[in-house]
C-alpha cells in the first residue's frame, strides 16, 4: 500500500450520556480543587481510548470508472493546526457543521495528551455555563472545547483570564460551526492570543491522498502539462454532486436525505437558536435561490422582489448564511480597471454537493450536452476546491471574479498580497479552443501594460483531456489537475 494511502486513525469512545473524553487517562489530577458538582460529572466520563487502526485505506477511484470512497482522509490543515498550537495560547478551528472538526479535534487531543469536551452535550454545556472556571482549569491541556459558541461570552472570557494568567502556548483548541470572525466576543476578547483557522469540507486533493502543487505552479507560470489518465466528463459531475462533506461522500443513494437533514440542523441549531431569524421558510428559500443562481452576481433588490422578502432582511439573512459557512461571497476584482467593472460580488454555496442537492441536479442530467446547470455547477465545484486547498495552508491568496462592462468575464482570479495574480476560466466543454481563452488574453494584455509582471498565468479548466500551452502564459488544463498534479 502506498504511503499516501496510509493515515493514522484514532477514535475516542465516550458513553452516550456524556460529551467528554479525557484522552490522557492514567494521568492523576493532583490539584484537589474540583468542585463536588463538577467532580460528579467528570466521574461519569469515559476515559477509554480505542485505537481503531494505525493504517486505513483511502481509495477514491476517479479514472474511467465510478466514484468510490472508503477509509480515513488525512486533513491537509493538520500541520498548520499543530504549528498554531505550538505558538498560540488559543487556537480556533471553525467551519461548517459536519466538515470534520470533531474528528480532527479528538485526534489532536488524543495525540497531545489533552482533553476533549463537547458542548453539544446538555450536561456538559450546563456545567460550563454554571462554573466555567472549574470546568476549564483542571483538565489536561490542550483542552479541546467543541461547539464553543453554545456557551456564550462567559466561557470565552474565562479562557482569556486563564491564558493571561499562564501564557503557555497550546492551552485551548476551540471549535465551532459559526464564523468566529463575526462574533465580537471572540475577536475582541482573545485578540493577540488566538489563531483562527478554517476547516472546510474535504478537498479532492485530500481524498486523492496527495498535496497538490497546482496553484503554486500557476503562480510560477508553469502548470504541470504531463500526460496521464484523465477523469471522464460524466465522472466530474459525480464528484461535484458528492461534494466534500465527509458523510455525504461516503453515501450515495440517500445523499440528498443527508443534505436535507444537515441543513435542517444548521437552520434550527445554529441560526434560529442564535440569531434573530423569524421566517425560517424565507431563510431556506433564500438558500435554494442562491444554489439555483450559483456563480451569478448578487442583486439584492432583485432577490427581494422575486422572493417577497424586504431588502434589509435579505442582507441580514445572507450574512447569517455566511456566518455558518453555507454561502460565500466572491468579491469583484477591479485593480487598474476603476469604473469599468461591475462591483457586485458573486454568491456561491460552499459545497458543490449541497449546491447540486438544493438544485435537484443529478450526474445524469448534468452530463447531458444541453444541460443549463452543468457550467455553473462546475464553476461552483472548482471555486470550492481552490478555496478548500488554500484554507489548508497556502495562505496569502485572495479570490475574486471579474466582469467588465463590455462583456468580458473571468470566473476566478487568485491574487497574492504582492499583486501577482492568476486568472482562471472554467468550462464544461471537452473540446477547449483558443477562443475560450480570449478574456484571459485580454486581461493579460491589459496587465502587461498597466502592471508589468503581475499576470503570471491564464488557465482554462475543462472536462476534456487536452493539457497544453495555447499562448504566452495561457494554458488549457483538465479540471483534475487540481488534485492529480504534484
Amino acid at each position: 500500500m502506498a504511503a499516501s494511502q496510509r493515515v493514522s486513525s484514532a477514535v475516542l469512545q465516550k458513553r452516550p450520556e456524556t460529551g467528554w473524553a479525557n484522552t490522557s487517562y492514567g494521568k492523576p489530577d493532583t490539584s484537589g480543587h474540583r468542585s463536588t458538582a463538577i467532580e460528579e460529572i467528570i466521574g461519569n466520563y469515559s476515559k477509554t481510548l480505542v485505537v481503531i487502526s494505525r493504517t486505513k485505506t483511502c481509495k477514491v477511484d476517479r479514472m474511467e470508472g465510478s466514484f468510490r470512497f472508503s477509509g480515513q482522509v488525512e486533513r491537509h490543515i493538520r500541520p498548520v493546526l499543530d504549528k498554531a498550537l505550538d505558538h498560540f495560547r488559543v487556537v480556533v478551528l471553525h467551519g461548517a457543521r459536519q466538515s470534520g472538526k470533531t474528528t480532527l479535534a479528538r485526534l489532536v487531543a488524543q495525540e497531545r495528551g489533552g482533553t476533549y469536551v463537547s458542548l453539544d452535550d446538555e450536561l456538559v454545556r450546563n456545567a460550563a455555563l454554571s462554573d466555567p472556571l472549574t470546568v476549564l482549569q483542571y483538565q489536561p491541556y490542550p483542552l479541546v472545547i467543541d461547539e464553543v459558541q453554545l456557551a456564550g461570552d462567559r466561557l470565552v472570557r474565562t479562557v482569556k483570564r486563564l491564558v493571561d494568567e499562564d501564557p503557555v502556548p497550546g492551552r485551548f483548541l476551540l471549535t465551532g460551526s459559526t464564523n468566529f470572525l463575526t462574533v465580537p466576543v471572540i475577536s475582541e476578547s482573545l485578540a493577540g492570543r488566538v489563531n483562527i483557522l478554517n476547516l472546510r469540507p474535504f478537498s479532492q486533493a485530500e481524498m486523492a491522498g496527495r498535496r497538490s502543487a497546482t496553484i503554486e505552479r500557476w503562480f510560477q507560470g508553469r502548470p504541470d502539462l504531463a500526460l496521464r489518465p484523465r477523469t471522464t466528463r460524466r465522472l466530474y459531475f459525480e464528484i461535484a454532486c458528492a461534494g466534500g462533506y465527509p458523510e455525504a461522500v461516503r453515501i450515495e443513494e440517500l445523499r440528498n436525505n443527508w443534505f436535507e437533514g444537515n441543513l435542517q440542523t444548521v437552520v434550527q441549531r445554529d441560526l434560529i437558536a442564535l440569531a434573530d431569524i423569524r421566517r425560517e421558510a424565507s431563510l431556506e428559500q433564500l438558500l435554494r435561490w442562491t444554489a439555483a443562481l450559483t456563480a451569478t452576481e448578487l442583486n439584492v433588490s432583485e432577490v427581494s422582489r422575486r422572493l417577497g422578502i424586504s431588502r434589509p432582511t435579505v442582507v441580514q439573512y445572507l450574512e447569517w448564511l455566511d456566518s455558518v459557512f453555507l454561502v460565500r461571497r466572491l468579491p469583484s476584482w477591479s485593480r487598474n480597471l476603476a469604473n469599468q467593472v461591475s462591483r457586485r460580488p458573486k454568491l456561491h454555496v460552499t459545497d458543490s454537493g449541497l449546491t447540486a442537492s438544493l438544485m435537484g441536479a443529478t450526474p445524469e442530467a448534468l452530463a447531458a450536452p444541453t444541460s443549463p446547470t452543468a457550467g455553473p455547477l462546475l464553476e461552483n465545484f472548482v471555486i470550492n476546491e481552490v478555496s478548500n486547498q488554500l484554507s489548508a495552508g497556502l495562505g496569502g491568496i485572495d479570490l475574486f471574479h471579474l466582469r467588465h462592462h463590455r462583456g468580458k468575464e473571468v470566473d476566478l482570479i487568485l491574487e497574492r498580497r504582492d499583486g501577482t495574480m492568476v486568472a482562471v476560466e472554467i468550462k464544461a466543454t471537452q473540446s477547449p479552443s483558443i477562443t475560450h481563452l480570449r478574456h484571459l488574453a485580454w486581461l493579460r494584455n491589459h496587465l502587461d501594460s498597466a502592471a508589468p509582471g503581475s499576470f503570471r498565468s491564464g488557465v482554462l479548466l475543462h472536462t476534456g483531456r487536452q493539457n497544453l500551452k495555447l499562448g504566452d502564459r495561457l494554458f488549457a488544463c483538465p479540471i483534475d489537475t487540481l488534485w492529480t498534479s504534484g
